[in-house]
């Protein structure tokens, strides 16, 4: 049986409405490409408190408050993973790539021109609708 993850993702926006993307190392599952940051949800903890502790272990950042984005799940051949997925704009400090990742501030058309895992799919598809829609707005 493959086993299911329960991983709590951020898009951490900053004043300019750029996304926060962190390179997996390339020795990880999906290692080399690009991802949102987060971490896995822990026996006990709810998706908040994971995704606060996450972003501060991996990026250095400070989460005052997260909104609720979308969740998905999506099979893996290896595993299963639910994402539940979080917008946070309200966070302190600089980020960093803590774990010696390499991390960039990304506009949100340019999304499109980095490298996702599949899993990413949805998530790109619905926030570069959003900035299609907030631009013809």
């Amino acid at each position: 049986m493959t086993k299911r993850v329960h991983v709590a993702v951020g898009i951490i926006l900053n004043s300019a409405q750029q996304i926060l993307l962190a390179k997996r190392p390339d020795h990880l599952h999906q290692g080399g490409k690009w991802e949102f940051p987060g971490g896995k949800v822990e026996s006990g903890e709810t998706v908040t408190e994971a995704l606060i502790r996450e972003l501060k272990e991996e990026v250095a950042l400070n989460v005052t408050s997260s909104e609720p984005f979308m969740a998905l799940s999506y099979d893996y051949p290896d595993k299963q993973v639910l994402l539940d997925i979080h917008t946070v704009s309200d966070f302190s400090g600089e980020a960093q790539g803590l774990e010696g990742q390499q991390i960039a501030w990304v506009n949100q058309h340019d999304l499109i021109g980095y490298d996702f895992p599949d899993a990413n799919k949805p998530i790109l598809d619905k926030i570069l609708e959003k900035a299609s829609l907030a631009d013809n707005g």
